[in-house]
């Protein structure tokens, strides 16, 4: 199963924005996305396996997960929260790490969560990055993701 999903460049071509409807309740899908146990199902791209994943789901809480793949190795991302409005909003940091764990250039994200009477519907953001090229690939990496994630929300 995969989620209806929309994405489009959203305020400036340095943004991205991706829009969709996964088929579970609202209260489900926040928890997919703040509780490790749940994330570690699906917070990477197809092909990709979430190998770590910490939550400190508090406002100035710290994120850290690292996901790995036969073609890219292993990679940390991570960033703080920023706000938690449960189970409506998420805004938080988010930074890819070098191979000596500093974090590189930050964008921010936020997700939020509307009821449909059983189906969720969702508006996601991240920006602002430095490039399309970055951009692009973040786009590529969370449709992938989003598309796992539907796919986990049908086993709860």
């Amino acid at each position: 199963m995969t989620a209806m999903l929309t994405t489009s460049n959203a305020i400036t071509d340095l943004d991205l924005a991706i829009n969709g409807v996964f088929n579970a309740p609202r209260d489900f899908v926040f928890k997919a996305w703040t509780e490790p146990a749940h994330a570690m199902h699906w917070w990477a791209p197809r092909h990709f396996s979430v190998t770590a994943c910490e939550i400190d789901l508090r406002p100035g809480g710290a994120w850290r997960a690292r996901m790995e793949s036969a073609d890219w190795g292993a990679l940390w991302i991570g960033g703080t929260y920023l706000e938690i409005a449960a189970p409506e909003r998420l805004s938080f940091t988010f930074a890819t790490e070098d191979w000596y764990g500093q974090p590189g250039p930050e964008t921010l994200v936020s997700a939020t969560f509307s009821d449909l009477g059983g189906l969720t519907l969702f508006a996601f953001h991240q920006g602002r990055f430095e490039d399309s090229d970055t951009r692009n690939g973040h786009e590529d990496g969370w449709v992938s993701a989003f598309d796992v994630l539907a796919g986990y929300l049908t086993t709860l």
